[in-house]
């Protein structure tokens, strides 16, 4: 543990913040410019295929310039498309206000490898724990995001657009922090020298696959019900600030386990965790059928969120095991592909379902991935005791 890593942590908060504010406010704004409901949340699913369709451009900055320049390029993308999206709801332009979202996936793209970038700033023995204690700085966007939200709903004559102003101030702070940190620096390009093993080879190992399986899907549950609450809520007659208080509670489920994650991981594995993580949401989705008061939602997206974490941080320390130091570019940018692509998919369906079908089809829906990723885990665990009892 040191001092980057503590600042990085904080920047993983503010990233938090954006994200947490995105989805409280923007199926919310696109509810009341779309020219159809159904349309609510694509600008939520413009913020997540912008980062999918910036993850290679990022692979290449993070390649070529280093983990600092890179993210401080993505904290400058976060400023300006703050800016537009803030333009965007004065002007009531539903499409630009998508294009807004979508320009600022890029800084969705590079904060999605703060997680990685921690594995590199501690000492092998403790990256479990970089990992976890870096993902738990989200508890910072917990407390901010749904404040910030509410308080700033209604600062300027349009609502909400003092919520994306807020958001360039809290971008212009992490460019502060992440200016104050150290990275390893690039290794110089030596000619003749092993740049890994084909992106193919790599993707088709039994632990890729099931790590980035378990990242994707629990990513995609999460988001398919995180990003449908603030809807839901608002068709159930509840007020904003109830959707505030659930998402709060949600953020904090998602990473307040990071102070111990690492540890359970070290104790016990990564795929037993991940497997806490597939029975949590099970409990998550028997909750949110049971009915739609307060007290439901509040417990529901709780246990939502600690579920992901579990099988967020430890899918993301499985993945350490599968691919090697020259190879992390191409491999990180592959696993980010995949969970924003899952993600993109979740954004528009969360909207489309929960305005059309109902928050109950919905989470009956969300059983589909919950299951596949139990199966997944289940595979690699047996493939591996076999391998165990082969060699003894």
């Amino acid at each position: 543990m040191n001092r980057n890593l503590y600042l990085l942590a904080v920047c993983q908060g503010l990233f938090l913040t954006n994200n947490i504010i995105f989805i409280a406010i923007n199926g919310l704004i696109g509810l009341r410019l779309a020219p159809l409901g159904w349309m609510a949340t694509l600008p939520v699913m413009g913020y997540v295929v912008g980062g999918a369709l910036s993850t290679a451009l990022v692979a290449k900055t993070q390649s070529a310039w280093g983990r600092k320049a890179s993210f401080q390029a993505g904290l400058l993308v976060a400023l300006l498309s703050a800016l537009l999206c803030a333009y965007a709801v004065f002007d009531k332009n539903f499409w630009l206000l998508v294009a807004g979202t979508v320009v600022a996936g890029y800084y969705s793209a590079n904060g999605q490898l703060y997680r990685f970038a921690a594995a590199e700033l501690a000492a092998p023995a403790f990256r479990e724990k970089a990992v976890s204690l870096v993902l738990a700085g989200g508890l910072i966007g917990a407390v901010m995001g749904p404040n910030i939200a509410t308080r700033t709903k209604d600062l300027l004559p349009v609502p909400f657009a003092g919520a994306y102003l807020a958001l360039a101030v809290v971008a212009v702070l992490a460019m502060v922090l992440v200016a104050m940190m150290k990275f390893p620096p690039v290794p110089p390009l030596v000619a003749g020298a092993s740049t890994g093993r084909p992106l193919a080879d790599i993707m088709r190992q039994p632990i890729f696959i099931v790590s980035t399986l378990g990242a994707a899907l629990g990513y995609g549950v999460m988001n398919l019900l995180m990003a449908a609450t603030p809807l839901a809520m608002q068709i159930c007659q509840l007020p904003f600030s109830d959707a505030a208080l659930v998402l709060q509670w949600h953020v904090i489920g998602m990473f307040a386990p990071g102070f111990f994650t690492g540890h359970l991981i070290r104790r016990f594995g990564a795929l037993p965790i991940m497997a806490v993580g597939v029975l949590l949401n099970g409990a998550c989705i028997a909750i949110a059928l049971s009915g739609v008061d307060l007290q439901q939602f509040l417990l529901a997206l709780f246990l939502l969120g600690v579920g992901w974490n579990f099988l967020f941080t430890g899918a993301t320390t499985l993945s350490l095991k599968s691919y090697r130091p020259e190879e992390k570019d191409r491999a990180q940018a592959a696993i980010n592909f995949c969970v924003f692509g899952v993600m993109a998919i979740t954004s528009f369906a969360s909207g489309a379902l929960v305005t059309t079908q109902g928050w109950h089809l919905l989470n009956l829906g969300s059983i589909v991935p919950v299951a596949l990723t139990g199966a997944a885990l289940a595979w690699l665990l047996l493939r591996e005791r076999t391998r165990q009892n082969a060699t003894m």
